[in-house]
């Protein structure tokens, strides 16, 4: 999954004839970006369903999201959403979370 830091690959122009030098080149491109996307950089999403004693109907589903990342003296974990700087500046996405640090550390979602 991506976190929004991934790129659209450079594909090279194709050559007017067959050139496997061409393919091999499209193909690292294409290579490099999937493993990106696959890979879960910063963060980790989990879902738990919880069904109602006696019963087979989900009455309940946890999701958790994980943004930390290990700190840099190796002790605890620091947190690393987007700011309201990178709301500002455009870095964000309709939907994506990010920490309000001039409202007191509050967490927001972008709507619009």
């Amino acid at each position: 999954m991506s976190t929004g830091t991934t790129h659209q690959p450079n594909i090279p122009i194709a050559p007017a004839e067959y050139d496997p030098a061409y393919i091999n080149s499209m193909l690292n491109a294409l290579r490099l970006y999937f493993t990106q996307l696959d890979s879960p950089g910063p963060s980790a999403m989990a879902t738990q369903r919880v069904t109602a004693p006696n019963s087979t109907t989900v009455a309940q589903v946890i999701s958790a999201l994980n943004f930390s990342q290990p700190g840099t003296s190796g002790t605890g974990q620091v947190i690393s959403l987007p700011t309201q700087t990178d709301y500002a500046n455009g870095l964000l996405r309709v939907g994506d979370i990010y920490v309000d640090t001039s409202a007191g550390n509050v967490l927001k979602v972008r709507t619009s």
